[in-house]
This record gives structure tokens, sequence and C-alpha cells, in this order.
């Protein structure tokens, strides 16, 4: 998925979580996804408990994680 895809997926909204990014407007925020993978769930696992959430969702959380931490590296470098 492209940086431009991800946008289109990933939302932030202050009033919304805190302002943290959330899922298509949704209140399900990039770290829980983040999260629910990290604890060892599957994405078909995470589908089945979040009907709205689709494959191509839990793809763009990766997606933004991996565009944010490079971002990281490259400010710090």
């Amino acid at each position: 998925m492209t940086q431009l895809a991800y946008r289109q997926l990933i939302t932030l909204e202050p009033g919304k979580r805190s302002g943290h990014p959330c899922i298509r407007g949704l209140r399900i925020t990039v770290y829980d996804v983040l999260s629910y993978l990290a604890a060892g769930m599957t994405a078909e696992e995470i589908l089945a408990d979040f009907p709205m959430l689709t494959l191509a969702d839990i793809q763009a959380c990766l997606s933004y994680a991996a565009d944010r931490e490079r971002q990281l590296v490259l400010l710090a470098a």
C-alpha cells in the first residue's frame, strides 16, 4: 500500500479518540489494530471481531506505522 493509499483510510480528528489516528473515521485507532497484531491476533481474527474493518484497513495501519517509523529515523539522523 502506498503512502497516498493509507492516507485515504487513516484519519485524524481532534475530537475523536483524543486525536489519535483512526481508521476511516471509525473509533478504532491504528494503535488498537497494531496492538492486536502484536498480541498475536491474525488479520482474519481482527476482521471477525470487527466486521466494519477490511483487510485494506489493516494494511493501511501497517503502512502508516512503517511510514511513521521511517520519518522518525530521518529526523534522528
